[in-house]
């Protein structure tokens, strides 16, 4: 199978950065055979191409958990409660 070689006012598959969702492009800028900036069709924004690749992100934690108690130890202490002090008994005025 031959692969096509894109010219300038093709649509090619490519990551928006706008829109956040691989999206048809038109070929707006060429360095030989090699694409190198796309226009979204959707929202018009001009941008490198990317080949289909969006932006990385950085890798999500393995352990929450760990990483949360690893905050709670850089945490001070919290003070103690106050005891809880008892009640009063009152007596109840009997109305007769």
């Amino acid at each position: 199978m031959v692969k096509k070689v894109p010219h300038i006012g093709d649509a090619i598959d490519d990551w928006c950065p706008r829109c956040r969702l691989l999206l048809n492009h038109g070929v707006v800028g060429m360095v030989d055979d090699e694409v190198k900036k796309v226009r979204c069709l959707t929202c018009d924004h001009e941008h490198p191409y990317r080949h289909g690749k969006g932006k990385r992100r950085k890798k999500a934690p393995d352990d929450i958990k760990s990483l949360f108690d690893q905050l709670l130890k850089t945490m001070p202490k919290p003070p103690a409660p106050p005891e809880p002090k008892g009640r009063k008994k009152t007596r109840r005025k009997v109305h007769r």
